[in-house]
C-alpha cells in the first residue's frame, strides 16, 4: 500500500483523540508511514488535489456549509508551503486563504477572537487559516505575555466558540505541523543562505527559537484540551515536506467526502428551454 492511494481512513492515525495527553517528544516528526518516497507521495497528492477541487466546486454550488482548515506549527514548519502544495488547483472562487499576522491597532481594540469571526469562510467556501486564533494563546503564553491560567481560560473559550461554529454547519479540521528542532535549524540556515528567502526572516524567529520548550509545552496543552469529535486536531509529521503535504491533503479530502456536497437540481424544467 505504500506506493498507491491508501484508504483515507488510514490518515486518522494522526488524529488527537478527545481528552488524550499529547507528548510531542514521543511522536516522530520524520515519519513517512504510508508513502516510501517523494515520487509516490506526489502522485497521490495530485489525485487528492483533483478530487478536492471537484468536491469544493460541489460545496460552492450547494452553498449550505463550509469547511475550515487550520494550520499551526513552529516557525518554518511549512504552513505557507502546505497552502501552496495542497490547495494549488482549487478554483480560487471556492477557496479563501487567510494569514494571521500580529494584530493591528483596530484588532487590538477588540477581544482576541473578533478578527477571527470576520475571516470565517462563508457557506460554500473552503477556508484555510495560516495561523489562527490559537496564536493568541500559544505565542502569548510561550513568551510570558499572559499567564498559563489565562491561556487555559482562552482555550476553554475557543472550544466553546468552535462548538458553536460546528453546530451551525462549519466543518473544522485542525493541523499541527510537527517539525523537529534539528529540521528547524536546517530550514533557518537555508533561509539565511538564500537572499531570496531573507524576507521570511524575522527577529522574533530567533527569540522564539530559544523558547522551544515553552512553545512545545503550550502546544501540547492546546492539542490535548481542544481536540474534539467535531473539531479534531491532527499531528502531522512535517520534517519531510512531501509527506506533510500528502497527509494534510488526504485528511482534507476525507472531510469533504464525509460532507458529501451535492450540486443542486436545476430549478427550471430544462426540457422547456432549447436553443
Amino acid at each position: 500500500m505504500r506506493n498507491a492511494l491508501i484508504p483515507l481512513d488510514r490518515w486518522e492515525k494522526y488524529r488527537v483523540h478527545r481528552g488524550s495527553k499529547v507528548r510531542l517528544s514521543h511522536l516522530p516528526a520524520d515519519a513517512t508511514d504510508f508513502y516510501a518516497d517523494k515520487a509516490s507521495a506526489r502522485r497521490a497528492l495530485k489525485d487528492y488535489r483533483n478530487e478536492i477541487n471537484e468536491l469544493a466546486a460541489a460545496l460552492a454550488a450547494e452553498n449550505e456549509r463550509a469547511l475550515l482548515v487550520i494550520l499551526q506549527g513552529m516557525d518554518a514548519s511549512g504552513k505557507d508551503g502546505t497552502v501552496k502544495k495542497v490547495f494549488t488547483g482549487v478554483n480560487p472562487q471556492h477557496c479563501k486563504v487567510v494569514s494571521f499576522k500580529a494584530p493591528d491597532r483596530e484588532e487590538l481594540e477588540h477581544d482576541y477572537l473578533w478578527r477571527v469571526y470576520r475571516a470565517l469562510p462563508a457557506n460554500g467556501e473552503l477556508g484555510v487559516f495560516n495561523r489562527s486564533h490559537y496564536e493568541d494563546v500559544i505565542a502569548r503564553v510561550a513568551r510570558g505575555d499572559i499567564p498559563r491560567k489565562e491561556g487555559r481560560m482562552r482555550l476553554r473559550q475557543i472550544a466553546d466558540v468552535e462548538r458553536g461554529w460546528t453546530e451551525n454547519g462549519l466543518v473544522l479540521r485542525k493541523f499541527f505541523l510537527h517539525m523537529s528542532r534539528g529540521e528547524q535549524t536546517d530550514r533557518f540556515r537555508k533561509r539565511l543562505d538564500n537572499p531570496d528567502k531573507h524576507w521570511k526572516v524575522e527577529r522574533s524567529d530567533f527569540k522564539d527559537r530559544k523558547l522551544w520548550p515553552e512553545f512545545e509545552s503550550i502546544y501540547e496543552e492546546v492539542l490535548s484540551r481542544t481536540s474534539t469529535a467535531a473539531a479534531p486536531w491532527y499531528v502531522i509529521p512535517a520534517d519531510h515536506k512531501w509527506y506533510r503535504d500528502v497527509a494534510v491533503a488526504g485528511i482534507v479530502l476525507g472531510a469533504l467526502r464525509e460532507m458529501k456536497p451535492r450540486i443542486p437540481r436545476p430549478r427550471l424544467d430544462m426540457s422547456r428551454y432549447k436553443l
